[in-house]
């Protein structure tokens, strides 16, 4: 929005009443454009019928072992293998990798 600096000080108070009136629209618009968007979704997954819809809303619970003395970390793809997969100890690298 253009400014006129040299225009009188007491327009600026009507300025701000303005930006914050064209904010609450803006905030009014975004919520509306949000609540359709959560419409659109809602429809379209009871479209396609996900698989794993059903499930989306359980905690999974996994336990996380550290890595082991034979193991290592390869450090192309960062997936933790067993020793025997080591192609390149140098660079430390599984076989998936080196080939």
């Amino acid at each position: 929005m253009a400014r006129d600096f040299d225009a009188r000080r007491n327009a600026d108070v009507e300025e701000d009443e303005l930006q914050e009136q064209s904010l609450e629209n803006l905030k009014a618009q975004r919520a509306g454009a949000a609540a359709d968007l959560g419409d659109d979704m809602d429809a379209l997954e009871a479209e396609l019928d996900l698989p794993d819809a059903d499930v989306r809303d359980e905690e999974l619970s996994l336990r996380v072992l550290p890595r082991q003395a034979d193991e290592f970390t390869c450090t192309s793809c960062f997936l933790v293998q067993h020793r025997s997969q080591l192609a390149d100890p140098r660079r430390v690298v599984c076989s998936d990798c080196a080939a």
